[in-house]
């Protein structure tokens, strides 16, 4: 990504702290505990790789409010952890391996994730040399950094139990966990700067696609598709299905006479009141009426000329070189960071991109 942030020292960091226990957490506990020798055979970009490989990263803590039952992770992920190559999970409080009593039955994602829990508390500590933990009942209050280089920071932990309602609750119990390097891992929501932003929903208001105001009014040619206009739920498919689906609305309001094929998107009309499919007869004018559907605006032309944006044909372009390199190191593809495709790019279509740094 263009504004990502220089590597933490991975190299002088053994113990890391998720605050978070959805899939994006495991994913990142995932990434720090594989041997880089094994995602080198994926489409891991080489920098990425090389950062890795100077990793000292030792063990994981992986820290929610709720219990095993309430975790955000799906089972996939969860075995994906289990089957780590050198790396094992802590054995889990035996309270935490049983159904609390006087639940409901469980969900069979419940029953497969606490399945996968005793499994996993059936490893003997120390058969490997990196380990993983899910601190179940947690909440960071806060972080003393350390004084001196070497030393770890000190994360304080409110204890924490489920209310009648299964919302975690503080039982005034505190611990303190010495660590490293934190990362917080704990959802999305939309920029707030949006005027279309509620604060409420923590993403833009929707209707099939289209974003309204506050009023419920169709603001005309502004559409939204994914987390922007959900919330943080679902996978990457039913996101991608999310975007076909406004795509198709999209062609539906420009192109009213013909037969488009659409997508019903349900969750896109969450937080938007109702299931209306049709622009209201009133809607608000912040973008032209009329739009020529084969043509970009001046801003996007003039950043096309900069190299601040990529068009489709750039980006089979791209994705094809990707593949092509990837072959040759004897894997699926090697996924170019950012400069590189714009050095790329430049190489191959000098009359339209124009290196900016500063972009």
């Amino acid at each position: 990504h263009p504004s990502r942030p220089a590597p933490p020292p991975l190299e002088r960091i053994s113990h890391v702290t998720l605050v978070g226990q959805g899939n994006v957490s495991l994913d990142v506990a995932r990434m720090l505990l594989t041997p880089p020798s094994v995602l080198a055979k994926y489409d891991v970009p080489k920098p990425v790789l090389e950062v890795l490989e100077r990793s000292n990263v030792q063990h994981v803590s992986i820290l929610g409010r709720r219990g095993p039952f309430q975790a955000a992770f799906t089972t996939k992920e969860l075995r994906e952890m289990m089957n780590l190559p050198g790396a094992s999970m802590v054995p889990l409080d035996p309270a935490y391996l049983t159904a609390p009593e006087g639940s409901l039955k469980l969900t069979r994602q419940q029953s497969r994730t606490l399945q996968l829990l005793q499994k996993g508390s059936n490893n003997k500590p120390g058969t490997t040399k990196k380990t993983w933990s899910l601190d179940f009942f947690r909440s960071p209050t806060g972080l003393t950094t350390p004084n001196n280089a070497g030393d770890k920071a000190r994360l304080s932990l409110g204890h924490t139990i489920l209310d009648p309602s299964n919302r975690a609750v503080p039982t005034g119990e505190t611990s303190t966990l010495e660590t490293d390097l934190v990362i917080t891992s704990l959802g999305h929501h939309a920029e707030p700067s949006a005027p279309w932003y509620d604060p409420s929903l923590n993403h833009l208001r929707t209707l099939s696609g289209r974003v309204v105001d506050a009023g419920g009014r169709i603001v005309r040619n502004v559409y939204a598709s994914g987390w922007a206009a959900t919330g943080a739920r679902g996978v990457l498919v039913s996101t991608m299905m999310d975007a076909y689906a406004v795509a198709d609305t999209i062609l539906r309001d420009h192109f009213p006479e013909e037969d488009v094929h659409t997508t019903p998107i349900s969750e896109s009309d969450a937080g938007a009141g109702g299931g209306q499919d049709t622009p209201a007869a009133e809607a608000i004018e912040v973008l032209p009426k009329h739009v020529e559907a084969d043509t970009f605006p001046p801003e996007v032309e003039a950043w096309l000329r900069e190299g601040r944006v990529t068009d489709f044909e750039d980006w089979k372009a791209v994705d094809a070189e990707e593949v092509r390199r990837g072959e040759a190191m004897g894997k699926e593809r090697e996924r170019m960071v950012w400069e590189e495709a714009r050095e790329f790019l430049a190489s191959t279509r000098p009359r339209n991109i124009m290196i900016n740094t500063t972009a």
